[in-house]
């Protein structure tokens, strides 16, 4: 898949996801994958307000490369403003969040609340291409609700602003993260652009994504909750749109030595207290399916030292 003048090595897309695709975990990531990765949701705010925290959130190594930093604001003249800002940052791609349900977004008129205000989407997207140096692409969702799905609308007026790619979420917002996504309003934003379309959402195994190119012959494919605690589905998928041998799934003592470089990771960039914090909902991923997941996810739910968390992901994979 090619965007703009940045030639993939394959057709996977590692979703971004707040609270989840953070340094420490997208360089677990790259050990398994070859493809683009895209940042958590940088604010253009609190960009614009010089906010530290931000700009710690906003690292990326040149080892995680190709990655695209994803940014979300409904106000094109801030963007214009930290221009300098975006185009002097190490990413390859700017993305435009517009796809966001949560509350906290949606209310500032940002994220899936674009979707809205098709008007106020088109003055977005042509700021960011006209200040952008790197491509610019944009995700979306289906629409804002069952009564206004307008997809291949907002894709059409992307196409036209200069977008050079479209992540189309095949719900509602109205739907958050619940029902059944929906393949068909991809298959009808491929067929409506000639831009790359990548599809997302529910592919959690290889035979989804296999599916989901069946139905929609979507460009790429957008990998999101189904690689929480299972990075190495990101590799998976890749091998198969490759038509490559399948990947064997790695063995415990393989998930345990993961498992450890990322929590190891998390400790690097963000310290003992906060690491340990965090690493107790990536445990409970990495733990389902493992007999007693229940009892050990309660054991590092209760736990707030280092060592003795990782002495309980040890006892647990062996």
């Amino acid at each position: 898949m090619r965007i703009g003048d940045i030639e993939l090595k394959n057709d996977v897309v590692l979703a971004p996801m707040a609270g989840v695709t953070d340094l420490a975990f997208r360089l677990i990531c790259k050990k398994f994958h070859e493809g683009l990765m895209v940042s958590e949701m940088i604010s253009v705010n609190a960009l614009y307000y010089k906010d530290q925290k931000t700009q710690r959130l906003m690292k990326i190594l040149e080892e995680e490369r190709p990655i695209a930093l994803q940014i979300f604001t409904a106000e094109p003249d801030k963007l214009e403003a930290i221009q300098d800002v975006l185009n002097g940052h190490n990413n390859d791609i700017l993305d435009i969040n517009m796809g966001c349900p949560a509350s906290k977004i949606v209310n500032n008129g940002e994220g899936s609340a674009l979707m809205k205000d098709p008007k106020k989407a088109e003055q977005l997207l042509k700021m960011a291409v006209k200040i952008s140096t790197k491509p610019v692409t944009v995700k979306i969702r289906k629409g804002w609700d069952d009564q206004s799905v307008n997809a291949v609308e907002i894709a059409k007026i992307a196409e036209a602003a200069g977008v050079e790619a479209i992540a189309i979420h095949g719900r509602t917002r109205e739907q958050l993260y619940t029902g059944k996504a929906d393949w068909q309003i991809i298959k009808a934003v491929k067929d409506a652009v000639k831009i790359p379309v990548i599809g997302n959402g529910d592919v959690f195994t290889v035979e989804d994504a296999q599916k989901m190119r069946e139905q929609t012959n979507c460009d790429g494919i957008m990998v999101g909750r189904g690689i929480q605690g299972n990075p190495w589905l990101l590799g998976e998928i890749a091998a198969y749109l490759k038509g490559e041998s399948p990947i064997s799934r790695p063995t415990k003592s393989e998930r345990l030595l993961t498992v450890l470089e990322h929590y190891d990771n998390l400790i690097a960039y963000k310290g003992n207290h906060i690491a340990t914090l965090e690493m107790r909902k990536h445990a409970a991923w990495y733990l389902k399916g493992l007999q007693k997941a229940a009892h050990y996810k309660n054991e590092v739910n209760s736990v707030s030292d280092v060592e003795v968390l990782k002495c309980i992901l040890v006892e647990a994979f062996s």
